[in-house]
């Protein structure tokens, strides 16, 4: 087995945590595949992988040669590529937050993945700001402002967002008609998994955002729990219109200080400067552009029904 080989089954195996499972996806033996690893940690003179029983990890220096792997497997794959016209395949690490994946991507994903049947989708779920050097990851999609980064940031779409409050909530404490209003009322606020900073109400006014900070109770990391905390009454709160929609059509949930617009959302995807695209990053980047897109026809259509 080449060098190339070898580093197919190595980086098959950090991704299985298995050498039976990786040897038979390679379809070698797996007394061969045993061999070509030990082999392999014998050259370069350091000890990849952890083995238990039960599973298989890659050591710190494992992890790095991993890496290394992927990015010179990912090169040749494309080299070749290039000349005979292949179909996109091989592994494609993305790292998504969850809502954004659920809303706007799990839809098409089905008739993706038929289209391309050789591509493999390994996506994570996570608020948390990504090395995606050192992760490994091919591309990221976040919502919000971005900290500054030595990563390239497309901007996928603007999310319309509004001020809301449950039907309950506004029962017991009254509608707020203007933001000086808001000092009477509480919130619920993001809080960021990095930073610990709390999110604050933001509108604009005059081509300038005003910034309103708010009596929080209840501040949360995660966007499903921030959902369900406004839904249970605890405070007024700012988010994407599609994420409260379904509880809008409901009057689960109203629309507060409607005159007063806040600024769009950005959800951007973010990809390392120095490394080239391969053809499956590529062709996925453009897709998440086309799911975003047509999910905005579709919700631009129901606004105007």
């Amino acid at each position: 087995m080449d060098r190339l080989d070898a580093m197919r089954l190595f980086t098959r195996v950090v991704d299985r945590r298995s050498f039976t499972q990786a040897a038979h996806d390679l379809d070698v033996p797996r007394s061969t595949a045993t061999q070509v690893i030990r082999q392999l940690e014998d050259r370069l003179g350091v000890l990849l992988l952890q083995r238990t029983t039960r599973t298989v990890r890659p050591t710190l220096d494992g992890e790095a040669y991993y890496r290394r792997c992927l990015a010179i497997l990912d090169d040749v794959e494309d080299a070749e590529g290039a000349f005979r016209g292949a179909t996109p395949k091989g592994m494609l690490r993305v790292e998504v937050q969850g809502t954004l994946a659920r809303h706007f991507l799990m839809p098409g994903l089905p008739e993706f993945l038929a289209r391309y049947p050789e591509i493999e989708i390994a996506m994570s779920e996570s608020d948390r700001w990504v090395d995606v050097v050192r992760e490994g990851v091919d591309c990221v999609l976040r919502y919000g402002a971005l900290p500054d980064s030595d990563l390239v940031a497309r901007t996928v779409t603007l999310l319309p967002r509004i001020t809301c409050a449950a039907s309950v909530y506004l029962q017991r404490h009254g509608t707020p008609q203007t933001i000086e209003e808001l000092a009477q009322h509480r919130a619920v606020l993001l809080r960021s998994i990095t930073s610990g900073a709390v999110t604050p109400f933001e509108f604009l006014q005059n081509d300038a955002i005003r910034r309103v900070d708010m009596i929080a109770p209840f501040t949360v990391t995660g966007t499903e729990t921030f959902l369900e905390g406004v839904q249970l009454g605890l405070g007024l709160a700012q988010m994407p219109l599609f994420h409260v929609a379904p509880d809008l059509a409901t009057a689960r949930m109203v629309r507060v200080l409607p005159d007063h617009p806040l600024p769009p959302g950005p959800v951007s995807v973010l990809y390392p400067r120095n490394r080239q695209l391969s053809p499956r990053v590529r062709l996925f980047i453009d897709w998440v552009v086309q799911q975003f897109a047509l999910a905005a026809t579709e919700q631009h259509s129901i606004q105007n029904r």
